[in-house]
C-alpha cells in the first residue's frame, strides 16, 4: 500500500501544500506530503466508521489525481486486460458486439464479427441474452455482461438467448478464443484504377494489414488511392511512422518527439524502401482522427505527398509511455510532444492551463504558428491537422440522430433479416417504397418517441415572451406556430427519408454480410469519397493543391 501511495504522491501534491513555506524545495514538499496522505489514511483506517478497501480507495485517489493531469494518463492494476487489448487489440471471448435495450432491460447481441465464436456458433443479432453459464443477467450493465461473456481462451460456457419471433429460448456452448479484429475491415477499387483503404486503429500489426490491402489493390490495377482515417483514434506511435514510410522514399524523417528528459527526444526516419511513393494519393480525416491517424495525416501534408480531404482533426499532439509499476501495475503516462516534418506540434488543448469550471481550452486560430510543407505550402501548429480541401458534415432533423440510436430502429433490422433470407450484395442494396412505408407503420406502432429542436426553441420563446410581457398580444402568433410544428410521427419519417434511408440500409446489410459490407455500403453515398473521386480524377486540381505557386511566399 506504501508503494501505491508513493505513486500517488509523487505526482499529485493536496490542497494543504498551499500553506507551504516560500522557497520550499520540490523534494521537501514532496516529502511533506507524503508524510500527510499516509497519516491521514491511517487514521481512516483506524477509526473511520467503516472498513476501507485499500485498492478501491487507492485506485480512486489514484485516478483523481491522472484527470488533474491529461486525459491520456492512466493507471492500470494488475488484474487490468484493458492496457494489453490497447496495445495488442485482442482480447479472449466469444467475438460480438453487444448493446442494452430498454425494452428487454437486457443486453442483446448487436453485431456477431465474422468467423468468430459466437458467429460459428449460430448466434443472430437481436438475440437477447437471457443467461450466462445459468446466471441470468436481466438488469445487468453491458459492461458486466461483456465481463462475462470474456474469460480465458479456451473455456467453454452455456449461453442462453431468446431470438426475435420466438417464445422458447436457444442454448449454445460456446468455447471462448483469442479475438483481433482486422485494423483493416474493408479495401476495394471504387472505380476503375482508384484503390479505397479504412482504417480504423493502430495496434499491433497495423502498418501489416495496411501494406498487404495496398500491395493487392495495386495487383487489381489501382493507380490511385484514397486512404481513410475519419474516427480512426490512433495507437502505436511506430505504426504510423511505418504507414507514412509505405508512401515516402526511405530516409525521410517522419517526426520527432520532445520531453522534459532526455530519453523522449528521438527522431523517426522512413526505414525501409517505400511500397508506392508516387501514386495519387488522399487521405481522409475527421474530428474523430486523432494522435496517430494525425501523425500520418500531418507528416504526408508536410511533405506534400497527400490531399487531406475532411474535417479538422482532433488535436492530440501527445506521446504517451507505459511504466512499470509495483505489484504489476503499469502507469500509462505522458512523456512527451510530437512534431511533424514541418516542425508544427497540432496539440489543440491546453492541459496545463483549464478554465475557470474545470474545463479544457483550446489554442486560438489567432495564436497559432505558420509553418510551411517542404513545398512552401503554408500550415499552422495548435489545432489538429486542418484538411486541404474541407467537407463540411451533414446536418440532420432531431428526428434522425434519435432514430440512429434507438431500440426501435434496431428491432426493424432484425425484423426485417428474419422475413428476408437474402438481399442485394452490399453497395447496391436499397429499400423500395413498399420496404420504407413497413418501416415507418414499424416505428409509428412501436411506441418511438423523439424530442424536435423546434418544439424547444418555441418553448423558450413563449417562456421569454411571457416574462417580457409579449406572450398575451402573440399568443395567436403562438398558437399557429404550435399547430404548424405539431407532431405527425409518419409525416417526419417520411420527409426524412433520404437521411433516414442510408443508416437503416446500412445496419440491414450489416445482418448479411457484417462489417465489411457495411463499409462498401457506406462508400455509395460517402461525400469524401465523392470529393476524393473528383479531386484523383483531375490530375491538375491534384497537383495545383499540393503544389501552387510560393514564389512569394516569406522565407520561414
Amino acid at each position: 500500500m506504501k508503494q501505491f501511495l508513493s505513486i500517488f504522491l509523487a505526482v499529485f501534491g493536496l490542497p494543504l501544500a498551499l500553506c507551504a513555506q516560500r522557497g520550499e524545495s520540490t523534494n521537501s514538499a514532496i516529502s511533506r506530503n507524503l508524510e500527510i496522505f499516509n497519516d491521514i489514511y491511517k487514521q481512516l483506517d483506524l477509526y473511520y466508521v467503516d472498513s476501507l478497501n485499500a485498492d478501491t480507495v487507492i485506485g480512486w485517489g489514484i485516478r483523481s489525481m491522472l484527470r488533474q493531469v491529461d486525459p491520456f494518463t492512466d493507471y492500470f492494476p494488475d488484474d487490468d486486460d484493458e492496457l494489453r487489448q490497447m496495445a495488442t487489440g485482442k482480447y479472449a471471448g466469444i467475438g460480438s458486439i453487444i448493446r442494452y435495450h430498454k425494452k428487454e432491460d437486457r443486453a442483446i447481441i448487436s453485431e456477431p464479427y465474422k468467423g468468430s465464436p459466437c458467429d460459428r456458433a449460430g448466434v443472430k443479432a437481436g438475440d437477447v441474452i437471457m443467461s450466462i453459464d445459468g446466471h441470468d443477467v436481466k438488469g445487468m450493465t453491458t459492461s458486466r455482461v461483456s465481463e462475462m461473456l470474456r474469460g480465458e481462451a479456451g473455456t467453454t460456457f452455456e449461453l442462453r438467448v431468446r431470438r426475435w419471433g420466438e417464445t422458447d429460448t436457444r442454448t449454445f456452448m460456446i468455447t471462448r478464443e483469442t479475438i483481433q479484429m482486422p485494423q483493416v475491415p474493408y479495401y476495394g477499387i471504387v472505380r476503375p484504377g482508384v484503390g479505397y483503404i479504412i482504417l480504423t486503429g493502430f495496434t499491433e500489426g497495423a502498418c501489416r494489414e495496411v501494406r498487404q490491402a495496398l500491395l493487392e489493390l495495386k495487383r487489381q490495377g489501382a493507380t490511385q488511392l484514397i486512404f481513410d482515417l475519419r474516427d480512426n483514434p490512433g495507437g502505436a506511435l511506430n505504426e504510423a511512422v511505418d504507414i507514412v514510410n509505405l508512401f515516402v522514399p526511405k530516409g525521410r524523417k517522419v517526426m520527432f518527439t520532445k520531453g522534459k528528459v532526455a530519453s523522449t527526444n528521438r527522431d523517426y526516419y522512413a526505414a525501409s524502401e517505400p511500397v508506392d511513393s508516387v501514386m495519387p494519393l488522399v487521405v481522409l480525416a475527421d474530428g474523430g482522427s486523432a494522435s496517430s491517424s494525425e501523425i500520418v495525416c500531418g507528416s504526408l501534408q508536410d511533405m506534400d505527398r497527400a490531399v487531406i480531404i475532411g474535417a479538422r482533426t482532433y488535436g492530440k499532439g501527445l506521446v504517451q509511455a507505459i511504466r512499470d509499476l509495483p505489484y504489476r501495475g503499469y502507469l500509462k503516462m505522458t512523456t512527451s510532444r510530437y512534431y511533424i516534418p514541418s516542425g508544427r506540434c497540432i496539440q489543440a488543448y491546453d492541459y496545463r492551463h483549464l478554465n475557470p469550471d474545470g474545463s479544457v481550452g483550446t489554442v486560438s486560430d489567432s495564436l497559432t504558428n505558420v509553418f510551411y510543407t517542404q513545398g512552401g505550402r503554408e500550415v499552422r501548429d495548435g489545432g489538429g491537422i486542418k484538411p486541404d480541401i474541407e467537407v463540411k458534415p451533414d446536418s440532420f432533423a432531431s428526428i434522425v440522430y434519435d432514430l440512429v440510436d434507438c431500440d426501435e430502429l434496431f428491432d426493424f433490422t432484425v425484423k426485417y433479416a428474419a422475413e428476408h433470407p437474402t438481399i442485394a450484395p452490399a453497395g447496391e442494396f436499397s429499400l423500395s417504397d413498399e420496404d420504407y412505408a413497413q418501416f415507418v407503420d414499424y416505428i409509428c406502432q412501436s411506441g418511438f418517441t423523439y424530442n424536435r429542436r423546434s418544439d424547444e426553441v418555441l418553448k423558450l420563446l413563449k417562456d421569454v415572451a411571457r416574462r417580457e410581457g409579449y406572450l398575451d398580444s402573440a399568443r395567436e402568433e403562438f398558437d399557429a406556430l404550435e399547430a404548424k410544428f405539431s407532431k405527425d410521427l409518419a409525416a417526419d419519417l417520411m420527409r426524412c427519408r433520404k437521411d433516414i434511408e442510408p443508416y437503416l440500409c446500412d445496419e440491414i446489410v450489416l445482418r448479411y454480410y457484417y462489417t465489411e459490407g457495411t463499409m462498401k455500403q457506406m462508400l455509395r453515398d460517402d461525400p469524401s469519397v465523392s470529393k476524393a473521386l473528383e479531386v484523383l480524377a483531375n490530375p491538375d486540381r491534384y497537383t495545383q493543391i499540393l503544389h501552387p505557386d510560393t514564389n512569394s511566399r516569406p522565407t520561414p
